[in-house]
């Protein structure tokens, strides 16, 4: 397989296929990847940073990412950025290439295995426990998306959205966007979100 040169964000978050990142783009290298991505293909990969901080660099970094589209982008009169960037895709990060002045990296496309009748299923107990948890969590007066998000028709891009809306930890998201079988995927969501929502309703039950 062909690596291609891909310009990269290391963030504390993680990006999926079909989610939506909004950025705030200050330092001085990340202003020019957004000039040099808005000149050609309007892409970056974002990937999870697994030790260090976002900002100054000297990070380890996870080896799966999803390349970004960037949407919407607005520059403001002090330089910074203020981006709006949808996931596409996942790659895999075959090796490093020195900053120059922002992160750049060697990247291969990821294979998923095609959907199945067992990813039909897995997505819908996987929708009913996702959503069950933004409903407690709402209830705790906590910040998450709706429990009546609207998502795509489409089940592959709904499957995505399902996990870039779920209140899970980073570390739970990035192990899930390195599954290439949708339906090991999204069964393990459906069990990481129940026993989430299991906590939720003892929380609420205790208030």
């Amino acid at each position: 397989m062909t690596s291609s040169r891909l310009a990269m964000f290391p963030l504390g978050t993680v990006l999926v296929p079909y989610g939506v990142l909004p950025l705030h783009v200050f330092e001085p290298r990340y202003r020019v990847l957004m000039f040099d991505c808005l000149r050609a293909e309007r892409e970056f990969g974002v990937v999870l940073i697994e030790r260090g901080v976002e900002v100054g660099g000297d990070d380890q970094r996870f080896a799966v990412a999803t390349v970004a589209h960037i949407a919407e982008a607005t520059e403001l009169p002090d330089g910074r950025w203020v981006v709006l960037a949808v996931g596409t895709r996942r790659v895999d990060i075959t090796s490093w290439l020195p900053d120059d002045p922002y992160p750049t990296a060697l990247t291969e496309g990821r294979a998923e295995v095609p959907w199945s009748t067992a990813a039909s299923e897995e997505l819908t107990r996987a929708e009913t426990a996702v959503r069950r948890i933004l409903s407690l969590a709402g209830d705790l007066g906590e910040d998450v998306a709706s429990p009546l998000v609207e998502l795509s028709d489409d089940p592959t891009a709904r499957s995505w959205q399902l996990l870039a809306v779920a209140p899970l930890g980073s570390l739970d998201k990035q192990g899930l966007l390195a599954r290439d079988d949708p339906a090991e995927r999204l069964g393990q969501l459906a069990e990481r979100a129940e026993e989430q929502a299991a906590l939720l309703a003892y929380r609420l039950d205790r208030e």
